[in-house]
């Protein structure tokens, strides 16, 4: 067992029954979805609702040794959060070796694979991507959560639909604010905030800055800041240096050019919160253009973001825990 209590209890108290319920009892475990460094993940259908599936996180607790405030908060985040675009955490399990999440199964991919897959693909689609990030992030700092590692890799469609939403996943780095001050340096090359990289104190904030790279990405296929030096990324992104490139940016919309700005600023007091975010024309009204961008877009995403590449991983990820 392991020292501290996982799920937030003490374990001297007498455990109710449903804890001693092994995973087994309620769920049927299956084919192997994806494997990291300290889990595996498996589909699992429900007993007593048959045909009903799930995804189950399964983490070796051995492997995990010297992790487990980081298991523990990222429990304690998915419990907290509850909304139509966010991945959910329906219960937890564990015996001596391991730790179960039993999570709602998300089937409908990455969200560069679908963009690339579209035949037609517009500003206005990119708008109602980013309306629905925007949704949930605000959602999850209204409730004091900070996710700090929002990414495309992170943001996956519910089912293979055409009209499927978009969920949010990954809350191995998410923070809550009320557990102090986050100076930390973590997040991914290319998506992580000035002030982080200039680890001074932060917020909420960060989370904004990254839906700003998310919708450059998505307008043109390519990122806005990029050096092969990790050094000299970070000093593009500590001075804001980004452009809007021709011919790539010549068909985007004004509107989409000055909602990205807004959100992509230096000064923190400057950037847009959430709310005013989804109050920009550009996301609540008309502005978002309806012509066809998709054949640049899939072309520089291929490019830029090829499978082999556009995994990133975190960096400094001293308080994180991917899995």
């Amino acid at each position: 067992m392991l020292k501290m209590p996982l799920f937030g209890r003490d374990r001297k108290k007498k455990e109710n029954k449903e804890d001693k319920l092994a995973i087994e009892e309620k769920y049927n475990l299956k084919d192997v979805l994806g494997t990291g460094a300290f889990s595996t993940v498996k589909f699992a259908e429900s007993k007593a609702n048959p045909g009903e599936m799930y995804a189950v996180k399964i983490i070796d607790k051995k492997a995990l040794k010297g992790k487990e405030d980081s298991l523990e908060n990222e429990i304690k985040v998915l419990r907290r959060l509850k909304h139509p675009n966010i991945v959910q955490l329906l219960e937890t399990f564990e015996d001596k070796s391991r730790v179960f999440l039993v999570m709602e199964l998300v089937t409908g991919g990455e969200l560069f694979d679908r963009i690339v897959e579209k035949g037609s693909y517009t500003e206005k689609d990119a708008s109602g991507l980013i309306r629905q990030v925007l949704e949930a992030v605000d959602y999850m700092h209204e409730q004091g959560v900070v996710h700090r590692d929002l990414k495309p890799e992170n943001l996956l469609y519910y089912s293979p639909d055409e009209d499927s939403k978009i969920m949010i996943s990954d809350f191995g780095l998410s923070k809550m604010e009320e557990s102090g001050i986050m100076a930390t340096a973590c997040g991914t090359p290319g998506y992580v905030a000035p002030e982080v990289l200039a680890q001074k104190p932060y917020g909420k904030a960060v989370d904004v800055w990254s839906i700003g790279v998310i919708s450059y990405i998505l307008l043109c296929g390519y990122p806005p800041f990029y050096d092969e030096n990790d050094a000299n990324l970070f000093a593009q992104i500590l001075k804001g240096e980004y452009e809007f490139h021709s011919p790539y940016w010549d068909d985007i919309s004004d509107s989409a050019k000055e909602f990205i700005s807004r959100l992509m600023t230096v000064h923190v007091d400057q950037r847009f919160t959430c709310k005013q975010a989804l109050a920009h024309p550009w996301i609540s009204g008309n502005a978002a253009a309806t012509k066809n961008i998709h054949g640049t877009v899939s072309e520089q995403l291929k490019k830029n973001f090829a499978k082999s590449r556009w995994k990133q991983t975190s960096i400094y990820d001293t308080s994180g825990f991917p899995l």
